[in-house]
């Protein structure tokens, strides 16, 4: 048997790893607070840098954001939310919307094929939640339920690649609708259709519900635009007038 030191790279490695675990598993949700830095070292057993330098690792890789004199708070569950919460930042709602669209169009049609007695639970679950806490005026409850509803939706697609894309995404999109007042204030559309839909089987019910509820939305927040170049699709909104903001 040949042993070798354990470098201290490799340490730090392993905290990286156990750190991370506890972002994407969803023990530190994004926004909250992570233990502090003494905490953290006499959990692991590890010292003070090796979890300084872990952290540092983590809040360059986007997944962490210290603030100084506050803590180091979860910024995102992974590189790719990161990157996408970073290009939503600067992105206009439309263009946003659209791409949830095209997502969840193709989500409801394959979840109304593949749905299971559980999937169809979660996402009636999600609804009752999403239209309690709309008709409460709690914000960040609805804002919470509608998208646990559109992840359900996803989930029952049993696609792990889009499920994981569809996860990463809403993420970022969580503080986009959140930030969006206008939206909440003007657009409360149904989604009833759409949990119908899904759940009796009818892939195209399923995803022509989908695409009406997000173009209502694309229409509320104001003059809808189609891609330069693009053919109008045929249940798009007509472009309303153009208005100041």
């Amino acid at each position: 048997m040949t042993l070798r030191t354990a470098r201290r790279s490799s340490l730090v490695d392993q905290v990286i790893e156990q750190l991370r675990a506890e972002i994407t598993g969803g023990s530190w949700p994004v926004g909250g607070k992570i233990p502090p830095e003494p905490v953290l070292s006499e959990t692991l057993g590890v010292g003070r840098n090796t979890v300084r330098e872990a952290v540092r690792a983590l809040t360059h890789a986007g997944l962490l954001d210290s603030r100084q004199g506050d803590g180091t708070y979860v910024r995102a569950t992974s590189e790719l939310s990161s990157a996408v919460r970073r290009r939503l930042e600067t992105a206009e709602l439309v263009e946003i919307l659209e791409v949830r669209r095209g997502l969840e169009v193709e989500a409801a049609r394959l979840a109304a094929a593949r749905r299971t007695d559980a999937d169809v639970a979660a996402i009636t679950d999600a609804l009752g939640r999403r239209d309690a806490a709309w008709a409460a005026g709690e914000h960040a409850a609805f804002v919470e339920a509608d998208l646990a509803f559109h992840t359900a939706v996803v989930e029952a697609t049993h696609n792990q690649v889009l499920t994981d894309l569809y996860r990463d995404f809403s993420t970022a999109l969580r503080a986009s609708i959140g930030a969006a007042g206008t939206l909440l204030e003007h657009a409360d559309v149904p989604h009833g259709p759409i949990a119908a839909a899904v759940e009796e089987g009818d892939a195209a019910a399923a995803a022509a519900a989908t695409h009406a509820c997000l173009d209502q939305i694309l229409a509320s927040t104001g003059p809808w635009k189609a891609a330069p170049g693009a053919p109008a699709a045929k249940d798009a909104p007509a472009a309303p007038e153009e208005r100041e903001p």
